[in-house]
């Protein structure tokens, strides 16, 4: 069967597998806010199969332009911490120049929270010549591939996550500058969030395993058990089979579901700079095999 597929619509949309378990390359579009329903519906159902899908060459939009798109996908929602970009309504801009920009660790976007984002857009705006990819997993095949005995302990796991973790243990080379700035922004509201570890789609009906960084320990067990068997679920998630890599030009989106995916943002670039931005669309609670939501534990403002 081929894995390229021709959508007839306002534009002649052509998208193209990049990996066997997770990517999509789409091309014959121009990313805006005048896109008609069809091609609309045609972007959702190629994030919602391949779970993350890349546009070259959108070097026409700007920051207002990535706003008006992203409107299009639902209702873009701030970070619950972090403020927008100067000049902004809803875009988080990370800097490598600034504290926090180097987001190299496997995560969910803010799984801190209960209804966190549904997908993620991100745009290429600085791009160093060396390094500075980003890495994808697939969180359903993570979950499908796991042995039976392990997929039912898993079935049946609840996770403690939260923003105000050991930003530093999980980096290398962290300047106290930039773990300094996690400090006084990212937690300047502690949130505390108990989400099931698998999770039902709500729009495919797939499994999730939703795990990351964001992951203090699951509800029940020691702090010293939950760490053992993290690192156990978390490998299955980041397995090289089940990952897709992608090299940025300036200019590139990408777009990703955000209750399907972990990603990492690959931080071998040196002192060069690295800028991207990034919209996300609001969430819901999701849902466990038994039918529960997921329940927040704490929301405090620090002074």
């Amino acid at each position: 069967m081929s894995n390229v597929k021709q959508v007839q619509n306002s534009s002649t949309i052509v998208v193209k597998q990049v990996a066997a378990r997770i990517g999509a390359d789409i091309s014959g579009i121009k990313l805006s806010e005048d896109l008609d329903a069809n091609t609309v519906k045609s972007i959702r159902e190629a994030i919602l199969k391949h779970k993350v899908v890349f546009f070259r060459n959108q070097d026409h939009l700007d920051d207002k332009g990535q706003e008006a798109f992203a409107g299009l996908l639902g209702k873009p929602v701030v970070h619950p911490t972090v403020p927008v970009k100067n000049g902004s309504n809803y875009i988080l801009e990370l800097n490598s120049d600034h504290g926090g920009g180097r987001a190299n660790s496997w995560h969910t976007d803010v799984t801190f929270e209960a209804a966190y984002p549904k997908f993620s857009i991100l745009r290429g705006v600085v791009i160093p010549e060396v390094g500075g990819d980003t890495v994808w997993a697939n969180t359903t095949t993570a979950y499908e591939n796991l042995p039976a005995e392990l997929r039912n302990l898993a079935d049946q796991l609840w996770a403690l996550h939260t923003n105000d973790y050991d930003y530093a243990a999980k980096r290398s080379n962290v300047s106290s500058e930039t773990n300094s700035h996690y400090k006084d922004v990212f937690t300047s509201t502690l949130y505390e969030t108990e989400h099931p570890v698998v999770h039902v789609h709500p729009e495919t009906g797939e499994r999730h395993l939703l795990l990351g960084h964001f992951v203090k320990k699951f509800v029940g067990l020691s702090s010293l058990d939950s760490a053992q068997l993290f690192s156990v679920l978390q490998e299955h998630v980041t397995q090289i089979e089940n990952t897709v890599r992608w090299r940025w030009s300036a200019g590139d989106v990408v777009i990703w579901d955000n209750r399907a995916t972990q990603h990492y943002a690959v931080n071998d670039y040196d002192d060069a700079q690295r800028v991207v931005r990034r919209i996300t669309i609001d969430g819901e609670e999701p849902i466990s095999l038994d039918g529960r939501r997921s329940i927040t534990r704490t929301k405090v403002k620090n002074n």
